[in-house]
C-alpha cells in the first residue's frame, strides 16, 4: 500500500547517486527486471494493472486512453495487427500511440496480436514473422523504453506439447537483442496462451537464459483453464517461487471455454504485487459483450464485469499505483516570481535532488524548500543554492516538494509548480 509521508530533511552539499543494479555490466535502460520482479529505470517496482484496448479493431477510438486512466489503471495493453489475421499496423499509428500512453501517463505493452493460435489457426503468423514487424517498428519505440514494453507474440502456439515454442521464443528474443532493442520483453504462453500443457512453465528458465539482458517477463492468460484458485494459485506460484517475473496479460470474468475464477486471480495478483490486465475496455463482438468492462465505449457506462473489475475487491481502484517516471521529473511552470523549473533527479531510495532556475539580475536572494501534503506544507530548508540533496528519505515512498524564493527585503515569492518523487524500495 502506498503511505505519503512528509518528513524534515537534512541539507548535504554532496549528491547521492542512484544505485546501480549489480547484475547489469551497466545502467539498465528503462523497464526491467530485477530479482524476479518489474521494475523501472530507478529500482522503483511496477505492478502493472490496466485493461486491453483492441487497436486492431478499433483503431480510431483514440478517446479511450484518457478513460482507461481516469478509470484507475496506470498501464494499457495494446494488440497491434501485423498483417496476416488483421490489418497491418501503420508505422505513424504506433508513433502516435506511444505518444497517448506517455500524454496519459500510461505504460503501455505492444503485443503483435496475428500469432494467435498458430498451428491450429491457418491464418496464424509464426513467431518469426512478428519479429520482422517489430524490426519495422524499431525506429518508433527505441527510446521510449521507460513506458514502452514489447510483448513479441500473442498467444503463438494452439494447444499440445510439440510446438516449438521454447526455441522460437529464445530466437525471437535474441534477434531483437541483436536489432538494438533494450526493452523489457513480454512472452505469451502457448496454448492459447492458457499454457495448458506447461510448456512456458517448464522451460521458463532456458528462455530467461537466452535474452543476453535479462529482461523478459512471462504473460500468462487466464481463461477457463483456471477456473478455480488452487489452479491459479499453483500456475501463479511456481514463478514467483524461482524469481520469474509473471504478469496476467488477459483474464476476464467468464467466458465461453470455462468460466475463470476471477476473484482467485485478482486476490492472488494482490497477494503477490503481480500485474494483471482484464480483457478487454470495450468494442467485443455482441455474442462476446460480455468481455467489455465499458458499453459503446463510454467511460462512464460500466458492464457488470467493468464494475467488478475496477471497483471491486482488489480491482484497478485497491492499489495502483502511477508509474515514476510520470512522476519524477520537471514540474509545468508557473508565471510570476515563483522559482520556476524545479527538478527531481538522482532518486535514490533515501534520498533525492532537487534543482531550480535562479531568478536572473536577483541578489541575495534565498529559496526555501517545503514538502507538500495536501493543503498542509512543512518547511525542509532554507538555502542560497539552487541544487540541493535531501537526506533521510524512507524507500517506497512518495514525497512531494516546492520551492520559495524570499528577497533581501524579506518578500516571499508565490510557490513554484510541485514535483513529486517516488522512492524505490531500500535493498
Amino acid at each position: 500500500m502506498r503511505t505519503v509521508l512528509v518528513v524534515a530533511m537534512l541539507l548535504t552539499g554532496l549528491s547521492v547517486l542512484a544505485p546501480r543494479d549489480a547484475l547489469a555490466a551497466e545502467p539498465r535502460v528503462g523497464i526491467h527486471v530485477r530479482d524476479g520482479r518489474v521494475v523501472e529505470a530507478n529500482g522503483s517496482d511496477l505492478v502493472l494493472r490496466g485493461v486491453n484496448h483492441d487497436f486492431m479493431w478499433w483503431p480510431n477510438r483514440n478517446d479511450v486512453f484518457a478513460g482507461i486512466k481516469a478509470a484507475g489503471a496506470n498501464a494499457v495493453r495494446v494488440p497491434l495487427g501485423i498483417g496476416h489475421q488483421w490489418r497491418l499496423a501503420k508505422k505513424e499509428e504506433v508513433a502516435n500511440l506511444v505518444g497517448l500512453c506517455e500524454k496519459n501517463r500510461l505504460i503501455c505493452v505492444f503485443d503483435a496480436h496475428d500469432t494467435t493460435g498458430f498451428g491450429q489457426d491457418k491464418k496464424a503468423a509464426t513467431m518469426a514473422q512478428a519479429v520482422q514487424f517489430w524490426l519495422g517498428m524499431r525506429d518508433v519505440l527505441v527510446g521510449h523504453e521507460d513506458h514502452i514494453i514489447v510483448n513479441i507474440a500473442n498467444e503463438p502456439f494452439g494447444n499440445g506439447t510439440t510446438m516449438p515454442w521454447m526455441q522460437q521464443t529464445s530466437d525471437a528474443i535474441r534477434s531483437l537483442r541483436a536489432a538494438g532493442f533494450k526493452h523489457a520483453l513480454m512472452v505469451d504462453g502457448p496454448g492459447w496462451g492458457q499454457d495448458e500443457s506447461f510448456v512456458m512453465r517448464d522451460n521458463a528458465e532456458r528462455v530467461v537464459a537466452a535474452d543476453p539482458l535479462g529482461n523478459t517477463l512471462f504473460d500468462i492468460h487466464m481463461y477457463g483453464m483456471f477456473n478455480n484458485a488452487g489452479k491459479v494459485n499453483s500456475y501463479l506460484s511456481s514463478f514467483t517461487q524461482r524469481r520469474l517475473p509473471i504478469v496476467i496479460g488477459e483474464f476476464s470474468g467468464e467466458h465461453q471455454w470455462g468460466d475463470p475464477d476471477e476473484d482467485a486471480i485478482m486476490a492472488y495478483a494482490e497477494a503477490r504485487e503481480l500485474g494483471y490486465f482484464g480483457w478487454s475496455w470495450s468494442g467485443n463482438d455482441a455474442q462476446y459483450s460480455y468481455l467489455d468492462l465499458v458499453k459503446n465505449f463510454d467511460a462512464n457506462s460500466r458492464t457488470a464485469w467493468g464494475q467488478r473489475f475496477i471497483n471491486g475487491p482488489n480491482g484497478l481502484t485497491t492499489d495502483t499505483r502511477e508509474a515514476t517516471v510520470f512522476r519524477n521529473g520537471t514540474g509545468a511552470d508557473r508565471k510570476g516570481p515563483a522559482p520556476q523549473g524545479v527538478t527531481v533527479a538522482d532518486v535514490t531510495s533515501n534520498s533525492v535532488r532537487l534543482s531550480w532556475q535562479r531568478r536572473p539580475g536577483a541578489v541575495g536572494t534565498t529559496y526555501q524548500v517545503v514538502a507538500v501534503n495536501g493543503a498542509a506544507e512543512v518547511r525542509v530548508l532554507t538555502t542560497s543554492r539552487t541544487d540541493v540533496t535531501l537526506k533521510g528519505l524512507k524507500g517506497s515512498t512518495e514525497y512531494t516538494y516546492a520551492v520559495y524564493s524570499r528577497d533581501l527585503l524579506g518578500k516571499r515569492s508565490p510557490r513554484s509548480a510541485m514535483v513529486a518523487a517516488v522512492t524505490p524500495p531500500a535493498r
